[in-house]
């Protein structure tokens, strides 16, 4: 399953638009991935579409052309659907590791960078953004969600 990130398809979004106009287009946009389902989501954006396509034409066919990998969003309950909403996390984690190991040509085993990756990862948790209270529903959602995947461990 692959799900894109609603933040970046939103900010992609609002570069067709002028800085006086985005909080409202914003507003517009919000409507379509803070709906219920994604049925209740694809009339949400054929209505953005009616309303904004001569002023901003690219952003509904950007949307058509992504909607099979925004939709898996709305399989989920809302307490899920706070935390991946977004990448941004994925992609701080992420560059933090690549900053880590882009200035060392080599390491003297696989284990000696996966204790690398361990104390970076330890270090990143520190400094993690989330309240914890959103990220206790959805860890109780996603435990409950996979529960069959979870239980090999």
């Amino acid at each position: 399953m692959v799900q894109l990130c609603i933040v970046h398809m939103v900010r992609h979004s609002l570069n067709y638009v002028s800085w006086k106009r985005r909080k409202e287009v914003d507003a517009d946009l919000r409507h379509i991935y803070q709906a219920a389902t994604a049925q209740e989501a694809e009339q949400r954006l054929g209505e953005f579409e009616a309303r904004r396509d001569e002023e901003y034409l690219p952003i509904g066919p950007s949307w058509r052309r992504n909607w099979n990998r925004l939709i898996p969003f709305f399989d989920y309950p809302p307490e899920i659907r706070k935390v991946i909403y977004t990448t941004n996390a994925i992609e701080s984690v992420s560059m933090s590791l690549r900053k880590l190991t882009k200035n060392r040509d080599s390491f003297l085993s696989d284990e000696a960078l996966l204790n690398l990756f361990f104390l970076a990862l330890r270090n990143i948790s520190l400094k993690w953004s989330m309240p914890i209270h959103e990220c206790k529903a959805a860890l109780a959602r996603l435990t409950i969600e996979f529960i069959e995947s979870l239980s090999d461990i």
